[in-house]
């Protein structure tokens, strides 16, 4: 078993997932993040170089926001480019005890029970159990619904978040039907909501 933090950390319960796909960019949808939200940085096709250089610009903003990030990846690369944490990959879980001894937030990804008993193992502070709902980034997936999504919750043993298909209006529903006060995180919703805005201000801005 993993040596726990003296105090269990407190996540943050709106989190975004970066997507090269999206149409707007991370540090855009960073900047418009609600303070005290999170961010889980993927960008993995990207060179090291690169990579690196949009995180610190990324952690800028996250800085002026109040945002935790996490790095997708090594616990010793989260550390070394100052990330607040690291998001472990299920292959990778051996390096959960190199994420604990750096002081790392550590969260994993949990589809299903094998996977729910590994993050339990490895002392994740947090899992994303995906996916919930239907999602456009795995366009067929079979979803958990509601039950099994809770079922992993509390197999996790950590802080559950909930991921695909997810609003602000689903993670309100699901809330008040769970009683364990899940967060949630998106891809869609944000850039979404991203869109909608920069739509209105150029509405606003055509003079009349």
């Amino acid at each position: 078993m993993r040596p726990r933090h003296p105090l269990p950390p407190k996540l943050p319960k709106q989190w975004l997932f970066s997507d090269e796909r999206t149409s707007v960019g991370i540090a855009v949808l960073a900047a418009r993040l609600p303070p005290g939200s999170g961010i889980v940085f993927r960008h993995d096709s990207l060179a090291p170089g690169a990579r690196w250089g949009l995180l610190r610009r990324l952690m800028r903003t996250a800085r002026a926001g109040g945002l935790t990030v996490l790095l997708a990846g090594a616990p010793a690369t989260a550390r070394r480019w100052g990330a607040d944490g690291v998001h472990l990959r299920q292959r990778d879980a051996k390096h959960a005890g190199q994420a604990h001894r750096l002081g790392l937030l550590l969260t994993m990804p949990v589809h299903d029970a094998h996977e729910a008993r590994s993050a339990q193992r490895s002392g994740a502070d947090g899992v994303f159990i995906s996916p919930l709902h239907p999602t456009r980034s795995h366009p067929g997936a079979p979803t958990l619904g509601r039950a099994a999504w809770l079922r992993l919750a509390r197999l996790s043993g950590a802080q559950p978040i909930a991921l695909g298909g997810m609003t602000a209006a689903r993670a309100r529903a699901l809330n008040r039907a769970s009683g364990i006060g899940p967060g949630w995180a998106a891809i869609d919703a944000w850039a979404e909501k991203a869109t909608k805005r920069r739509k209105r201000q150029k509405r606003n801005a055509v003079p009349t």
